[in-house]
């Protein structure tokens, strides 16, 4: 199968048009898929021959946030795994700068950068790139709600569904609000660091450390590992988390999702109530929630083999197609 590499812009861009982000060698992507204009970064992690499980991360981070002890524990269970850029983050295209806090674009009425079906539809992309007619999906944070409406918009590309602390693609902007934990939102509203390659460090290190898992001791070292491999500096840049936000979805409710799911989240969640991953179990058919004691919104390594253990027993209830 042919991929596409990385290469350096060459043309100049109008401020209206989306823009792929330059790659730096060291960290250039396995390929790139594409859905129309837009290019999605993806990333082969290994296990090939194994169960295909595509990583659905969440907003305002990219593929490197996935910590590699939970990378390896999936392989070792015999998944094959791959992880992408959501458009607008990492080196994926990146659309025009507009002002769209995270919290007001869920209200905004005007028309969205792009829609809920479009950021399905580029998850699909990496699945036809990398060849795959379907796969496990695991979603982390607002990677859950994508991976959620990637299961409605192709049921037939999706053979199971883990969700990690995420929403309900159900809740309306209003019930969303409800379930989220403000206390933790103004916090890292408040942090500030230089615009510098020093300061996105800082800032990605703050950020870890704000939902790191009260129950387990945080450890620095291993977020570094992760931060300093995202050189894009996107968890500073709440204008990309808004339109990510603000991608409306049209599409299906939950209750015509038909492959196992697992539903996963810590009591210590930091930024999501617990109330919200009840109120997406409950809205899919035969789903399982597993509530864990002391994880916040991250997946601390003493947790990496448990969701692992979560992701492949949950698979294993599915039809091979």
């Amino acid at each position: 199968m042919d991929r596409e590499q990385p290469q350096p812009p060459t043309e100049r861009r109008t401020q209206t048009e989306p823009r792929a982000e330059p790659v730096e060698p060291h960290l250039a992507p396995t390929g790139y898929a594409r859905n129309g204009e837009v290019r999605i970064a993806y990333e082969d992690l290994g296990g090939e021959g194994g169960d295909p499980l595509l990583l659905v991360m969440g907003s305002a981070v990219t593929r490197f946030w996935w910590p590699d002890g939970l990378v390896r524990a999936l392989i070792d269970r015999g998944f094959h795994v791959v992880a992408f850029d959501n458009r607008d983050s990492g080196q994926s295209t990146h659309f025009p700068a507009s002002p769209a806090h995270p919290v007001a674009a869920l209200f905004r009425k005007e028309a969205p950068a792009y829609t809920g079906e479009d950021v399905a539809d580029d998850a699909v992309a990496v699945l036809d790139a990398v060849g795959w007619s379907s796969a496990h999906l695991f979603g982390h944070s607002n990677g859950g709600l994508r991976a959620q409406r990637i299961a409605l918009r192709h049921p037939g590309r999706v053979r199971s569904l883990a969700l990690s602390a995420s929403v309900s693609s159900d809740a309306g902007p209003w019930k969303l609000l409800r379930r989220i934990r403000f206390g933790t939102v103004a916090k890292m509203a408040r942090l500030r660091y230089p615009e510098t390659r020093e300061g996105d460090l800082a800032m990605g290190l703050a950020v870890s450390r704000a939902l790191a898992s009260p129950g387990y001791a945080f450890d620095e070292a291993e977020a570094l590992s992760r931060i300093e491999k995202d050189v894009s500096g996107s968890v500073r840049d709440t204008n990309s988390m808004g339109r990510q936000h603000g991608a409306h979805w049209s599409g299906p409710k939950l209750h015509a999702i038909a492959v196992p799911t697992v539903v996963l989240h810590g009591d210590g969640d930091q930024l999501l109530r617990t109330a919200g991953a009840r109120d997406l179990a409950g809205a899919i058919a035969g789903a399982r929630l597993v509530v864990t004691p002391g994880v916040g919104h991250d997946i601390p390594a003493p947790m990496h083999e448990v969701y692992a253990e979560e992701v492949r027993a949950n698979a294993d209830k599915a039809v091979r197609t």
